[in-house]
């Protein structure tokens, strides 16, 4: 007894000099900046994400969004690295508790003829438990729940991540059919042009190759129509692949009516970068993985202390010889037992250097995590700024060349104005409005990158309970 109380007394020793060798988790300054230096529109205020795709008023966005999240290979590999945390989770937190152990056993035989045979049968419990004196199973517990946490939020930016993805490539869709439209119409108002042209130059009021150049003109424009419905083909093809969904029923719902998404009042910015950065999974998922590796260290750190352990076990059994059973019941705690790790060829001192840097890997991946997560929003508001200063510049444009190739064409039917003229007048008109169809994509496409750099709807405080699967 007086040898166990030495032992327990130096256990006790060793575990206050274990808490005094205990490093809380680092911190790393993100070093985000103290200020958007792009404009922010609405004067920033945050706007609810989670709901942002309805302000498209276009179920079937909203559709595609959903069927490509439950399509998608990231969202569901994303999905098993949280179920493979949990289980790693609940593993390291076994370590913490006493292992409890039910044996059976029974032998028949004899140990010496001639004596009699004998039968033996017996049960028991085995328990053991490590002391975590210096606290590296906690450690390993904190770094668990830290990387449980990591994919978790890794499972809301890969949803975040498709949503983004299936939007562009529906804008796109949609745009290519605008383009589509305007290549139409441009290839059926110079086919009646090579029409008008062809009439003429029979009756002898046209020369040959004014109507020549006619003909050229409308089968170039034709082939341009011929190249934007591929095109516009190749688009469905990507999307059926994106989110799953029959292509036959695709195109049956591409068929109904389409606007444009007005998204002025849509989406808002906070004007302190450090709020939109607490909104984005990625950045959180790089945050846990530096609280991860930093747990990590400080599990290799106490590997290189004693270790205690202390077991216990309780048996019953018979045993029948010679027509006479006997009882046996036997019960044993201990040994508690100290290890003292004292010649490992460095293994345990390379262990905690390779936590070390595996530690610095993840703060540095942290610190250009937030650097990235600024430059897309930044990169983000820079885009829609731009497309908006341009978006009346555009429009007057297009009207006024659209108005000047009117003009142009009714002096050519009068006899006025020049084939080329005309074709000059067509090309000048053709490219703006395909410019302005173009600028309209680009202004949903920035609007889209801004939500996607904005976390997409995800909030920190929401990480503990979310992610349901």
């Amino acid at each position: 007894m007086k040898k166990l109380r030495l032992i327990a007394g130096g256990a006790a020793a060793l575990w206050l000099a274990g808490c005094a060798l205990q490093r809380p988790p680092a911190q790393v300054d993100p070093a985000a900046p103290a200020q958007w230096h792009a404009p922010l529109p609405h004067n920033g205020t945050l706007a609810d994400l989670s709901t942002w795709w309805a302000q498209f008023n276009d179920p079937l966005l909203i559709e595609l969004v959903e069927a490509a999240q439950a399509a998608n290979p990231s969202v569901a590999s994303a999905a098993s690295r949280i179920r493979q945390a949990q289980a790693t989770r609940v593993a390291a937190g076994a370590a913490l508790l006493p292992t409890l152990d039910a044996s059976a056993a029974a032998l028949r035989g004899n140990a010496q003829p001639p004596a009699p045979l004998a039968t033996t049968v017996q049960g028991g419990l085995q328990t053991s438990w490590e002391v975590d004196l210096f606290g590296g199973s906690r450690a390993a517990v904190d770094a668990a729940q830290a990387r449980l946490e990591s994919a978790r939020a890794g499972w809301h930016e890969a949803r975040v991540s498709v949503a983004a993805e299936t939007a562009n490539s529906y804008m796109t869709l949609r745009t290519c059919h605008q383009q589509l439209a305007v290549a139409v119409n441009d290839a059926q108002s110079r086919a009646e042009t090579s029409r008008l042209s062809e009439l003429s130059a029979r009756a002898g009021f046209t020369a040959p190759a004014t109507a020549a150049l006619a003909r050229a003109s409308a089968a170039e424009a034709s082939a341009r129509a011929t190249q934007q419905r591929a095109l516009c083909d190749v688009e469905v093809k990507a999307l059926v692949a994106l989110t799953a969904m029959p292509e036959a029923r695709l195109r049956e719902r591409l068929v109904a009516g389409w606007t444009d998404p007005s998204l002025a009042a849509a989406l808002a910015v906070a004007s302190v970068p450090a709020q939109v950065l607490a909104q984005r999974p990625d950045v959180f998922q790089a945050e846990r993985e530096v609280a991860a590796a930093s747990a990590e260290v400080g599990s290799a750190r106490a590997d290189r202390f004693p270790r205690l352990t202390l077991s216990g076990s309780i048996a019953a059994g018979s045993v029948r010889t010679g027509g006479v059973t006997t009882d046996l019941q036997t019960w044993s705690i201990g040994p508690l037992a100290v290890t003292l790790p004292i010649f490992d060829g460095g293994r345990r001192a390379a262990n905690l250097d390779a936590a070390q840097a595996r530690y610095e890997e993840a703060a540095a991946l942290y610190a250009a995590r937030v650097r990235r997560a600024v430059r897309e929003v930044e990169e983000a508001l820079v885009n829609l700024e731009s497309a908006r200063l341009r978006n009346d510049d555009a429009r007057v444009a297009m009207e006024g060349y659209r108005a000047s190739f009117a003009a142009t064409e009714a002096r050519y039917r009068s006899g006025l104005a020049s084939l080329v003229e005309l074709e000059d007048a067509r090309r000048t008109s053709l490219a703006a409005e395909t410019a302005w169809v173009a600028l309209q994509r680009e202004r949903v496409a920035a609007w889209i990158a801004l939500y996607r750099a904005m976390g997409g709807g995800w909030t920190r405080a929401g990480t503990a309970t979310s992610a349901q699967l």
